[in-house]
């Protein structure tokens, strides 16, 4: 199977959930669909959805919970 990285398209502060009281928005090893939103990526009060590239399954998060990601930096990994 081939993988395919989920990339930060800006620097900011990413979060795996819409909100702290609420759940994740995928697991590792969870099904996704292209287009899904997997993560959030806060800039200065404002915040970016990041989206699976492709249908598949989230093999796993290279950024954790409030990590501050670059531009360009690798988050996710579907295969």
């Amino acid at each position: 199977m081939s993988e395919q990285a989920v990339i930060s398209e800006v620097p900011g502060v990413f979060y795996r959930k819409p909100s702290p009281d609420e759940p994740v928005y995928v697991e590792e090893g969870q099904k996704v669909k292209a287009g899904e939103t997997i993560g959030l990526i806060e800039v200065m009060k404002n915040f970016y959805e990041v989206t699976a590239p492709a249908d598949g399954t989230v093999k796993a998060f290279k950024a954790e919970e409030g990590d501050v990601v670059d531009a360009g930096q690798e988050i996710a990994v579907i295969e």
